[in-house]
């Protein structure tokens, strides 16, 4: 059965996936304010309600070795077709070439 999310949904678990790993790690919020420069309302707000900038989130995940996730974000796109997957193989070499 497929089960489609809504945005809200997606960014929701996203920040409840980042408070998990977070506390894996045992950083509190006040000490990741002052590892990645983020202030700590936003980690807050972030962790609560999903909303942030993809600046800070991007200063967040290098703060406690997430740097990977958004390295690789996008870099396994799912295709409808064949000629999508052709597409964006002309595309990544063209832009692999910069």
């Amino acid at each position: 059965m497929l089960y489609f999310l809504t945005t809200d949904e997606m960014i929701l678990g996203l920040a409840k996936r980042f408070k998990m790993l977070r506390k894996i790690k045992n950083i509190t919020q006040k000490e990741l304010a002052t590892m990645s420069n983020v202030p700590f309302g936003t980690i807050k707000r972030f962790e609560s309600k999903g909303e942030i900038s993809l600046h800070a989130l991007t200063k967040l995940c290098v703060a406690i070795d997430l740097d990977d996730e958004i390295i690789n974000m996008f870099s396994n796109p799912n295709f409808k077709n064949i000629d999508e997957v052709i597409k964006y193989e002309k595309m990544r070499k063209k832009f692999e070439k910069r």
